[in-house]
């Protein structure tokens, strides 16, 4: 069996030497090389080719997270860190880390696990790095959502040629306001409110506020009659 060559790259030599320790209880792992920064990361990665990098994130001279970018173009790199915030975990994925591992939420079987895993391409988390990951996944998503209904908003007022003020008072009868709580929301009569009804149900066609709720919101078309 070919050994999978490991460099360790953390300041402190008590982890070096405990995951050293650990590593090689696995006959197929091997640990070739162990760093204090990420510039002699880089200096060793170069020395021996590993297989695979274990990589901490707060070191003196150069970082985990700036050796990271020169470090992945030469091995797989997996994170192994105290460092739990959910933006250092994001960045370390997108400068290419194959993994993140939080120092005290994995066995030594997770770890010889995971350094097989990332050797063979596949991504590997503990609980609170993957917490980290599906928050910026759902944080990413809603933003989108919240740029997709804004253009929808804007494509919308354009084709049914609402002013800024009905489209206004449109987004509010969407929320399920009464003409009373919109009066309230725009500072203006209900009077003024039902005037602006009036010619936005017109605008789109529309002769409930359900049925001008279905177009505004892109669930029915122009021109096509609705019920309400």
């Amino acid at each position: 069996m070919t050994p999978i060559d490991i460099l360790i790259a953390d300041d402190n030599p008590v982890v070096r030497a405990g995951l050293s320790t650990l590593l090689e209880t696995a006959a197929d792992l091997r640990v070739v090389a162990e760093a204090r920064d990420g510039h002699e990361a880089l200096h060793l990665t170069r020395l021996h080719a590993p297989d695979v990098i274990l990589l901490d994130v707060r070191m003196p001279g150069v970082d985990g997270i700036s050796a990271l970018p020169h470090l992945v173009r030469l091995a797989p790199v997996l994170m192994l860190t105290y460092s739990q915030e959910s933006e250092i975990v994001r960045e370390a994925l997108l400068l290419g880390a194959g993994g993140y591992l939080i120092h005290g939420e994995f066995t030594a079987d997770d770890l010889v696990r995971a350094v097989r895993d990332i050797r063979d391409g596949r991504a590997h988390f503990t609980p609170t790095a993957a917490t980290a990951v599906l928050a910026e996944l759902r944080s990413s998503s809603q933003q989108q959502r919240s740029v997709a209904q804004s253009t929808e908003r804007m494509h919308n007022s354009v084709a049914f040629g609402l002013s800024s003020r009905e489209v206004e008072i449109m987004d509010l009868i969407a929320s399920g306001m009464n003409n009373q709580q919109i009066a309230g929301a725009c500072f203006i009569s209900e009077k003024t409110v039902k005037n602006h009804i009036n010619r936005i149900f017109a605008k789109l066609q529309s002769t409930s506020r359900s049925e001008a709720i279905a177009r505004w919101l892109g669930t029915a078309r122009p021109g096509v009659a609705g019920h309400g």
